[in-house]
């Protein structure tokens, strides 16, 4: 079933896909084939009317976080602070700093566990009380301690927090933002983030070589939601940043490495031959990602931008840090403080729930989705402010929005049928607000002279 080109069942998503219209407002950038019609067509809905006032998208990803882990209590989001384990026992959630050094199971087999469907399709009718049958790195057989009893059933101190909480009561926090993937991989998650699919892969692939510069192997998911036949690591799908040279609209794409190793095992674009092997490879993938914080200042934004972060500033369990939301606050902030502010969009996403508990089930959309909830935040000087907006979002809808701005059309499933945040999310009708600074202990300057962190992630 999986397959490294577009072929098969992903011809036919990319089939439906090329019939829903993804369009965008009259821009000063140049639009592919038929780009003018669909934008024309997409100024004149009237609930996405403004969306050509937003020039630069960024799109921060950050890593393993549930939304009840994260944003507990959260002012108007729909957030719980008990759940129930397998047994039936209710559980409340205790506080569980973010700096652990070890990490609790995340992958397809973590999925179904966690979910404890009664549908006949697996990962359906989800109940949500599996996650005290998940493994997790804490078990005190030959490992740490957990800190706390049912560590999975936990929330991130607001204290660590307060930049993500500060980000959410002057913006958008949206607390309906599902995975488009089951398997609660990081691997698969970044290749939805940049193409909308990732050729029915799972989990993550054997051995640390994670695309093209070495050989591997990864599993594939059957229309059955079964573990099937193993295919290279090394796929050739059209990404967004194909689309966007085509329509010659300039992206970049920050990575702590160019290559596979020292934290390159989220660099998604590293998983595509043709990128890989083409000259986007040394224009469009930017190491290490700290060099958003000096193209911002030199006037070098691109209208697109995908930011990852390193193990210490993830979010990410086991990399024993809580230094996430300082950066978060960082990129933020340099991006409120220059001159691209009142044509920014800043999407803060968190690639996968890293197994931790959330009582919202995700609805069966295809044999690949939805996945559990995440967190995510918007930021832009036309972002409601103080709002929750609880209109289903999936990796696929931060596409869509790229997509209707610059008039491209969509890649596959998921971002056809995404719902693009710009009409609940946005008020493009009003006048840009000033920037307020996000408070935080670490800024820009700070990461920039961070050593490299070498640290591998989801190696296995």
């Amino acid at each position: 079933m999986g397959v490294t080109k577009t072929t098969g069942r992903l011809a036919v998503f990319l089939a439906a896909a090329s019939l829903v219209a993804a369009c965008s407002s009259a821009t000063q950038f140049a639009l592919p084939a038929g780009g003018a019609a669909r934008a024309e067509a997409f100024a004149e809905s009237s609930g996405s009317r403004g969306i050509g006032k937003i020039d630069h998208i960024v799109i921060i990803v950050q890593e393993n976080r549930s939304f009840d882990n994260l944003f507990a209590g959260a002012r108007n989001a729909d957030t719980r602070s008990w759940g129930y384990d397998s047994k039936g026992k209710k559980i409340a959630l205790r506080p569980l700093s973010m700096k652990t050094t070890w990490d609790v199971q995340h992958s397809f087999s973590a999925f179904l566990t966690s979910c404890n469907g009664s549908g006949a399709y697996p990962g359906t009718d989800c109940r949500m009380n599996g996650f005290d049958r998940e493994g997790i790195g804490c078990s005190g057989q030959g490992e740490p301690r957990c800190p706390i009893k049912n560590a999975m059933y936990s929330y991130v101190p607001h204290r660590e927090t307060k930049p993500y909480f500060d980000l959410a009561a002057q913006y958008v926090l949206a607390d309906r933002m599902f995975v488009s993937n089951v398997d609660e991989s990081s691997f698969v998650s970044h290749q939805y983030i940049i193409a909308g699919q990732a050729s029915s892969t799972m989990n993550i692939p054997q051995g640390r070589s994670w695309g093209c510069g070495g050989p591997a192997l990864i599993a594939t998911l059957t229309l059955r939601r079964t573990q099937g036949a193993s295919i290279s690591a090394c796929l050739d799908n059209r990404t967004l940043g194909d689309e966007l040279d085509d329509a010659k609209v300039s992206w970049k794409y920050y990575t702590s490495a160019a290559d596979n190793g020292v934290g390159g095992l989220w660099n998604a674009y590293q998983a595509i031959e043709h990128i890989y092997e083409g000259p986007d490879w040394k224009k469009n993938v930017v190491h290490p990602q700290t060099r958003f914080f000096k193209d911002v200042r030199d006037g070098r934004l691109p209208a697109v931008s995908w930011v990852t972060p390193t193990c210490a500033n993830s979010d990410h369990a086991g990399c024993n840090s809580d230094d996430g939301p300082k950066w978060v606050a960082a990129l933020v902030n340099a991006v409120g403080g220059s001159k691209y502010w009142k044509t920014s969009a800043i999407f803060v996403f968190w690639d996968d729930p890293g197994g931790w508990y959330d009582h919202v089930a995700p609805k069966k959309v295809d044999y690949d989705g939805l996945g559990f909830r995440v967190p995510l935040l918007i930021v832009s000087p036309y972002a409601k402010p103080g709002y929750v907006s609880h209109v289903r979002y999936e990796h696929g809808s931060l596409l869509r929005f790229v997509e209707d701005r610059f008039g491209l059309a969509t890649l596959s499933a998921s971002d056809a049928r995404a719902t693009s945040p710009a009409a609940d999310c946005f008020n493009f009708s009003e006048a840009p607000r000033s920037f307020v600074p996000i408070r935080a202990a670490m800024s820009a300057r700070d990461f920039e002279q961070e050593p490299l962190d070498p640290r591998p992630v989801d190696t296995e």
